[in-house]
């Protein structure tokens, strides 16, 4: 799509390399917290009644770092598996469209937080739009900061994954071989009962953290179809084009010198040298000229 391209040319240079790393670093401040200061969890909720009404903007990014679940050993086997898939997502489609994807994710749980904030201030019978607020959530700051947190994203990666390299096998509970698109449909209908039967509330929560996977697969799974190993033969690829172009480009054909070694000089080829060949300024008009025999295609200096 020329619309993306022209996107990612200009802003692709500001992507975050690696963003599933900078992912799991939150989430270790959040465990942090989480352990040695528990109370401080309760400011960095997504909140946006706090956010308008105190103006407490800086849950606009704190939440991030609150962890979705408790720290145990079933959560480190959890956080390398999502940071697995994610590396590889980034490789096989690029760190801006990467970038893009759980960015987008990010952005559209926070519109959905004030979207559920904002329908329940207009359609809640109660004059304090608090207590309407935690009437629809529960009664305690933890059903908050569950609700609207990464748990869905994180998920939206692993959707993602599974749409990308549908015929991938994983080894479930480490003993059984089961393919990935598998567990996708097993979790795509999961998430369609738990929006039918949940509450309004929960309907917000999954309809926002999943609207960058919605996205994502109604624009053709993000134009991806390749296997891990043409992912990995590709980035290769990438990276040999790389080096190449960082490659010296001119060289004089008498003393050797570059544009690398000495950027001062300037380079020029020799009109009457048969073939291309070139010289620094030094040497552009002392250099015996190459000539080719008819015959034989040797050279004659």
């Amino acid at each position: 799509m020329k619309f993306q391209g022209d996107f990612e040319r200009k802003f692709g240079k500001y992507a975050i390399k690696n963003l599933s790393l900078v992912l799991i670093i939150c989430y270790a401040c959040g465990y942090v917290f989480q352990i040695l200061y528990p109370g401080l969890l309760r400011y960095l909720y997504l909140n946006p009644y706090e956010i308008l009404f105190h103006g407490q903007i800086w849950r606009l990014l704190t939440w991030l770092i609150v962890p979705p679940s408790r720290f145990d050993f079933f959560t480190l086997l959890m956080l390398y598996f999502y940071y697995s898939l994610g590396t590889t997502l980034e490789r096989t489609w690029g760190t801006y469209r990467y970038n893009v994807y759980i960015l987008s994710g990010i952005l559209f749980t926070i519109l959905g937080a004030f979207l559920l904030f904002g329908y329940t201030a207009v359609f809640q019978n109660e004059t304090d739009v608090r207590t309407a607020l935690y009437i629809l959530w529960g009664t305690s700051d933890s059903r908050l900061a569950s609700g609207f947190s990464t748990y869905y994203i994180n998920m939206s990666i692993f959707l993602a994954f599974a749409s990308t390299y549908p015929n991938m096998q994983v080894m479930l509970f480490f003993l059984l071989p089961i393919r990935i698109k598998i567990l996708g449909i097993i979790y795509g209908a999961l998430l369609v009962y738990q929006f039918l039967m949940g509450g309004i509330a929960d309907q917000f929560v999954i309809a926002a953290s999943l609207m960058n996977f919605v996205v994502f697969f109604i624009t053709g799974r993000g134009k991806v179809h390749m296997t891990p190993r043409q992912a990995r033969r590709r980035e290769q690829f990438r990276r040999e084009v790389k080096k190449t172009a960082k490659a010296t480009r001119h060289k004089c054909a008498v003393c050797g010198r570059t544009d690398e070694t000495n950027p001062e000089l300037q380079f020029r080829y020799c009109s009457k040298c048969d073939g291309n060949y070139e010289y620094c300024e030094d040497h552009i008009f002392t250099h015996t000229h190459v000539k080719m025999n008819a015959g034989d295609g040797k050279e004659q200096r």
